[in-house]
């Protein structure tokens, strides 16, 4: 059996036509990308002009040149030269439309705080899928720089970033917020909430250092902001392993938010996100925590359809049913949204079907976790359905 030719079976079938609710994920771009910029966009590394090493040759690679050419009519396993000049003859607004709603998704829940290119709104992200909803997911740490910028006393900071994360969330169809301490920081952190003086100290510290761009990037700042989260009261998305070279994969093992998460219990949901190589801690953290869920959105892509269902396997390990949730991660490239849905299905699908043809889960149960994971679960987090 190949993940492009997946046997028949019900829970294949109910996958392959199960409407998602994407809980995390970003803009694409609306402009037609630079063949040097599509490479970048579709690795967390970076593409390295002059050095024979190409970001079609990797997994992610081979399985855009396999699994999205077709969505662009050309033969599967097309060259990256084919299918570059084919993407560009289509223009971006035909590229876009045909991948998004390939994805067979209802719901996306956008994290518009990161925009480094031209991409679209939520709403129009949701536009260009045909009937799907667009939400948004607030970035803390662009609230933050942003008061930075605009200029504050140290004394005054914790009021107004506190202030303007309300205000923030006050925006009709925002639905949670998100960190990505583990760009900045890592979680090995203090757990505990940081006083008033030790938050206008580094607020000094932090202000005094920064220019026209500031990074938010100081210890206690950022506790004070994951603190700041709980108080607001919406889920708290975090970024978790699995990034660019900002990361420090050591610092990003999500079991250092242990303590954080014992003071934090029966506050707000906690929801990790991605997870890789952490994704068995993250489920052990879903399993003790009550208010800890998990995906491995933007992992399944990267690693190909061939992995998926690895991926899903140690990820469902222990993690009880309703707390694994679907995202893409989608960002930049619109292939990102198809490849995420692929791979997911797919992969969920072999892993349940698998576990029903062997007995060890009834038809009845596979169908309710697909569905579970596919929707209603995110339904369940961020819109309180049952």
């Amino acid at each position: 059996m190949t993940p492009s030719a997946p046997a028949p079976g019900p829970v294949y079938e109910a996958l392959a036509g199960l409407r998602l609710v994407d809980h995390h994920c970003h803009g694409v771009v609306t402009a037609d990308p630079s063949p040097e910029r599509f490479a970048s966009l579709i690795t967390e590394g970076a593409a390295w002009p002059g050095s024979g090493i190409s970001p079609f040759d990797t997994p992610v690679g081979v399985a855009i040149r396999r699994h999205c050419a077709p969505v662009l009519d050309l033969p599967r396993h097309a060259s990256a030269a084919e299918y570059l000049a084919r993407r560009a003859e289509l223009g971006s607004r035909e590229v876009n439309r045909r991948f998004v709603t390939a994805a067979g998704t209802d719901v996306f829940c956008v994290d518009t705080g990161y925009a480094p290119d031209d991409v679209t709104t939520s709403w129009e992200l949701a536009a260009t899928a045909g009937t799907a909803d667009a939400y948004e997911v607030v970035r803390l740490e662009s609230v933050a720089e942003a008061v930075a910028a605009q200029g504050v006393e140290p004394g005054e900071y914790a009021t107004a970033f506190h202030t303007a994360v309300q205000d923030a969330v006050a925006r009709r169809h925002v639905v949670a917020v998100k960190s990505v301490a583990a760009y900045r920081t890592g979680f090995d952190l203090d757990p505990g909430r940081p006083s008033d003086a030790d938050v206008t100290a580094a607020a000094a510290r932090w202000l005094g250092a920064t220019g026209t761009a500031p990074r938010l990037d100081d210890p206690v700042l950022v506790r004070h902001l994951l603190w700041t989260a709980v108080d607001v009261g919406l889920p708290l998305q975090l970024h978790v392993g699995f990034g660019d070279s900002d990361i420090r994969m050591h610092r990003v093992d999500p079991t250092h938010l242990t303590d954080w998460l014992h003071l934090t219990s029966g506050t707000v949901p906690v929801l990790l996100l991605h997870c890789w190589p952490y994704q068995r801690q993250a489920a052990y953290l879903s399993a003790v925590f009550e208010q800890v869920y998990l995906d491995v959105g933007l992992t399944l892509h990267h690693v190909g359809p061939t992995r998926a269902r690895a991926v899903l396997e140690e990820a469902l390990e222990v993690t009880p049913f309703r707390k694994l949730l679907y995202s893409s991660d989608a960002y930049g490239v619109a292939e990102f949204y198809h490849l995420g849905s692929l791979t997911f299905r797919q992969g969920l699908a072999d892993l349940l079907q698998s576990r029903v043809d062997t007995d060890e889960l009834s038809l009845p149960d596979a169908l309710r976790i697909a569905e579970w994971t596919g929707q209603e679960n995110a339904r369940r987090v961020y819109f309180d359905e049952p």
